[in-house]
Protein backbone atom coordinates (compact mmCIF):
# COMPACT_ATOMS: atom_id res chain seq x y z
CA UNK A 1 0.00 0.00 0.00
CA UNK A 2 1.41 3.54 -0.70
CA UNK A 3 0.76 5.93 1.64
CA UNK A 4 2.16 10.05 1.41
CA UNK A 5 4.39 11.67 3.32
CA UNK A 6 5.79 15.01 4.25
CA UNK A 7 9.50 14.91 2.30
CA UNK A 8 11.08 16.82 5.14
CA UNK A 9 10.24 14.26 7.22
CA UNK A 10 12.52 11.58 5.54
CA UNK A 11 15.44 13.68 5.17
CA UNK A 12 14.84 15.83 2.04
CA UNK A 13 16.15 19.32 2.79
CA UNK A 14 13.43 20.95 1.79
CA UNK A 15 12.63 22.66 5.10
CA UNK A 16 11.94 26.36 4.98
CA UNK A 17 15.47 27.43 6.64
CA UNK A 18 17.44 24.63 3.52
CA UNK A 19 16.94 21.84 6.53
CA UNK A 20 15.02 18.52 6.99
CA UNK A 21 13.01 16.90 9.68
CA UNK A 22 13.98 13.48 9.62
CA UNK A 23 12.28 11.17 11.59
CA UNK A 24 13.55 7.48 11.85
CA UNK A 25 10.02 6.49 12.94
CA UNK A 26 9.03 7.33 9.80
CA UNK A 27 11.72 6.01 7.69
CA UNK A 28 10.65 3.07 9.25
CA UNK A 29 6.84 3.26 7.74
CA UNK A 30 9.11 1.68 4.47
CA UNK A 31 9.02 -1.55 5.92
CA UNK A 32 5.46 -1.82 5.56
CA UNK A 33 4.80 0.79 3.25
CA UNK A 34 5.60 2.25 -0.62
CA UNK A 35 6.09 5.92 0.82
CA UNK A 36 5.22 9.01 -1.95
CA UNK A 37 7.38 11.94 -0.93
CA UNK A 38 5.41 15.42 -0.99
CA UNK A 39 6.25 18.33 -0.28
CA UNK A 40 3.34 21.23 -1.03
CA UNK A 41 5.41 24.37 -0.27
CA UNK A 42 8.19 23.33 -2.85
CA UNK A 43 5.48 22.05 -5.08
CA UNK A 44 4.20 25.65 -5.03
CA UNK A 45 7.53 27.33 -6.08
CA UNK A 46 8.85 28.25 -2.94
CA UNK A 47 12.73 28.30 -2.87
CA UNK A 48 14.48 25.96 -0.44
CA UNK A 49 15.77 28.11 1.94
CA UNK A 50 13.01 30.58 2.37
CA UNK A 51 11.99 32.93 4.67
CA UNK A 52 9.40 30.63 7.19
CA UNK A 53 5.66 31.36 6.55
CA UNK A 54 2.79 31.36 9.01
CA UNK A 55 -0.98 31.51 8.51
CA UNK A 56 -3.05 34.77 9.50
CA UNK A 57 -6.59 36.03 9.63
CA UNK A 58 -6.97 39.06 7.28
CA UNK A 59 -10.30 40.17 7.27
CA UNK A 60 -11.56 36.84 8.26
CA UNK A 61 -9.36 35.47 4.74
CA UNK A 62 -7.24 32.85 5.86
CA UNK A 63 -3.61 34.04 4.31
CA UNK A 64 -0.15 32.50 4.28
CA UNK A 65 2.56 35.38 5.46
CA UNK A 66 6.00 35.37 5.05
CA UNK A 67 8.27 36.87 8.32
CA UNK A 68 9.46 39.57 5.91
CA UNK A 69 5.09 39.95 5.35
CA UNK A 70 5.07 38.84 1.58
CA UNK A 71 1.76 36.71 0.70
CA UNK A 72 2.75 33.54 -0.10
CA UNK A 73 -1.11 32.20 0.11
CA UNK A 74 -0.98 31.38 -3.71
CA UNK A 75 1.56 29.32 -3.49
CA UNK A 76 0.67 27.17 -0.44
CA UNK A 77 -2.69 26.55 -2.34
CA UNK A 78 -0.87 25.78 -5.62
CA UNK A 79 1.23 23.42 -3.88
CA UNK A 80 -1.53 21.78 -2.22
CA UNK A 81 -3.74 20.99 -5.38
CA UNK A 82 -0.24 19.34 -6.70
CA UNK A 83 0.02 17.71 -4.10
CA UNK A 84 -3.30 16.16 -3.92
CA UNK A 85 -3.20 15.48 -7.32
CA UNK A 86 -0.13 13.21 -6.77
CA UNK A 87 -2.09 11.24 -3.68
CA UNK A 88 -5.16 10.75 -6.34
CA UNK A 89 -3.26 9.66 -9.11
CA UNK A 90 -1.28 7.20 -7.09
CA UNK A 91 -5.01 6.34 -5.31
CA UNK A 92 -3.15 6.83 -1.51
CA UNK A 93 -5.74 6.78 0.99
CA UNK A 94 -3.10 8.07 4.09
CA UNK A 95 -0.68 10.44 4.73
CA UNK A 96 1.98 11.55 7.43
CA UNK A 97 2.24 14.95 7.02
CA UNK A 98 4.73 17.46 9.28
CA UNK A 99 2.59 18.61 12.72
CA UNK A 100 2.47 22.41 13.07
CA UNK A 101 3.95 23.15 9.69
CA UNK A 102 1.46 26.07 8.07
CA UNK A 103 1.00 23.23 5.06
CA UNK A 104 0.99 20.49 6.55
CA UNK A 105 -0.22 20.88 10.10
CA UNK A 106 -2.79 18.80 11.56
CA UNK A 107 -5.01 20.13 14.19
CA UNK A 108 -1.85 22.45 15.50
CA UNK A 109 -0.30 25.35 13.76
CA UNK A 110 1.82 28.53 14.55
CA UNK A 111 -0.44 31.39 15.21
CA UNK A 112 1.06 34.02 12.76
CA UNK A 113 3.00 35.59 15.26
CA UNK A 114 6.59 34.14 14.90
CA UNK A 115 6.72 33.51 18.23
CA UNK A 116 6.52 29.96 18.47
CA UNK A 117 3.03 30.02 19.88
CA UNK A 118 0.91 26.94 18.84
CA UNK A 119 -3.03 27.12 18.03
CA UNK A 120 -5.68 25.09 16.96
CA UNK A 121 -6.02 24.84 12.89
CA UNK A 122 -4.67 22.62 10.28
CA UNK A 123 -2.48 23.83 7.30
CA UNK A 124 -3.13 24.69 3.81
CA UNK A 125 -2.75 21.15 2.40
CA UNK A 126 -3.81 18.96 5.51
CA UNK A 127 -7.32 21.55 4.72
CA UNK A 128 -7.46 20.22 1.56
CA UNK A 129 -6.50 16.02 1.85
CA UNK A 130 -9.25 16.28 5.04
CA UNK A 131 -12.08 17.71 2.70
CA UNK A 132 -10.87 14.90 -0.10
CA UNK A 133 -11.35 12.07 2.56
CA UNK A 134 -7.44 11.43 3.14
CA UNK A 135 -6.73 10.20 6.43
CA UNK A 136 -4.18 12.30 8.11
CA UNK A 137 -1.24 11.19 10.52
CA UNK A 138 1.52 13.38 11.65
CA UNK A 139 5.01 12.36 12.35
CA UNK A 140 3.53 12.19 16.42
CA UNK A 141 0.86 9.74 16.10
CA UNK A 142 0.95 6.33 16.43
CA UNK A 143 0.52 5.30 12.87
CA UNK A 144 -1.81 1.77 12.67
CA UNK A 145 -3.47 1.63 9.25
Amino acid sequence: MKIAVSACLLGYNCKYNGGNNYNQNIINLEERFEIVPICPECFGGLTTPRSPSEIVKINNEIKVISKEGNDVTLNFIEGAKIAYNIIEKENIKYAVLKSNSPSCGLGKIYDGTFSGKIVDGDGISAKLFKEQGIILFTENDDINI
